[in-house]
């Protein structure tokens, strides 16, 4: 709590009447009381001091470690780090102050003030930047994801602290505030390795159904980006293990490994402590891979919809997000030109005039 000057007067004014009253005897020993006790106090200050400093550095490389685990922006990295490092270094600071019996509430309220005005003062920046931090720690997108939010689509260019930059289609730069994206919905169209291509074809009635399915298959067939079964093995057949899957590993080793304890993560080299992660995360995604079953994936032509001019046909197939857009816009030209050829007919809107002869 503040002193005022009155109390702060009345104090000294104590100490100066007791020291008067005393002996020199009596005074030379509450010297060497208070020094004794002042030297004990230190020491105590000094050792825990060394011990602060050890714990933080052993939190600092558990931070580290979390940090390169998300594979933290590199800049966010070094930010966050000193950050933790200095607050951790002003708090033990002020507890061996305490030890020493220096009076800290003071220093502590003034402190606090000054934190409250400038915060309120940078509401908005201080959103943006929590925002930041959280986009870049959490990754609900990164740079090159192609992302709808806000009003906005386009793909990422830049994550910033304070905003993040996407560019249209169109080339256009959008500045997207970090605070609102963290906080909104995100549509993250790159964020799954595959997807599903959909398309409506009208075909006229008297058509057979069956024919045009057995040329779309016959298409999708002939087609490697078009996923014949199980994505598992489409992964396989692009030379990709199925995710996190070691084949090395036997489900029986991967139910007796246990995550590192959290001594040995807090107290061991970065290094082994990384590698030991890794191994037990790497494990654990190959155990959930191989108990889940597959999904069929095929490519599918079904009936969607009998209109009043023509039976809506909707195709299906699952292709890499990468060749979504080359798929999509291929076949569309393809349906068209080899479709045809199949006995499939495209109806368009027609109109029948009847001329009525009024002298007959």
């Amino acid at each position: 709590m503040f002193q005022t000057p009155d109390i702060q007067a009345e104090k000294l004014q104590e100490a100066s009447d007791m020291l008067k009253s005393l002996s020199l005897d009596e005074l030379l020993k509450q010297v060497v009381d208070s020094m004794v006790k002042f030297a004990i106090n230190l020491a105590i200050a000094i050792i825990v001091f060394y011990i602060g400093k050890f714990i933080i550095s052993r939190i600092h490389n558990v931070i580290a470690l979390i940090l390169l685990r998300r594979k933290a922006d590199k800049s966010l990295t070094t930010f966050l780090l000193s950050l933790v490092r200095i607050v951790l270094y002003f708090v033990l600071i002020i507890i061996c102050v305490g030890i020493l019996g220096i009076e800290t509430s003071s220093f502590l309220a003034l402190f606090a003030s000054a934190g409250v005005a400038i915060g309120m003062a940078l509401s908005g920046t201080l959103q943006n930047f929590a925002g930041g931090v959280l986009i870049l720690l959490l990754k609900p997108y990164k740079i090159g994801d192609y992302i709808e939010a806000q009003g906005y689509a386009g793909t990422v260019r830049e994550i910033q602290i304070f905003h993040t930059i996407i560019c249209t289609y169109d080339n256009k730069s959008i500045i997207l505030p970090n605070g609102g994206l963290s906080t909104a919905s995100i549509n993250n169209w790159s964020r799954e390795d595959y997807r599903r291509v959909s398309w409506k074809i009208s075909i006229s009635y008297g058509d057979n159904v069956e024919d045009m399915r057995k040329a779309v298959l016959e298409m999708f067939a002939k087609d490697d980006r078009i996923v014949e079964h199980f994505i598992e093995d489409d992964r396989v057949l692009h030379n990709e293990p199925p995710e996190g899957l070691d084949a090395e590993v036997s489900i029986e080793e991967l139910t007796s490994e246990k995550k590192p304890s959290f001594l040995k993560r807090l107290f061991h080299h970065n290094k082994k402590v990384q590698e030991a992660i890794d191994e037990w995360n790497e494990k654990k995604k190959a155990k959930i891979s191989a108990m889940l079953p597959k999904v069929e994936r095929g490519p599918s032509v079904i009936v969607d919809e009998l209109a009043d001019s023509a039976i809506i046909v909707v195709v299906r197939a699952w292709v890499r997000t990468e060749n979504y857009w080359s798929v999509f816009y291929e076949y569309n030209e393809r349906f068209y030109n080899e479709l045809p050829s199949a006995g499939i007919n495209f109806p368009f809107p027609q109109m029948d005039v009847h001329v009525k002869n009024e002298a007959n």
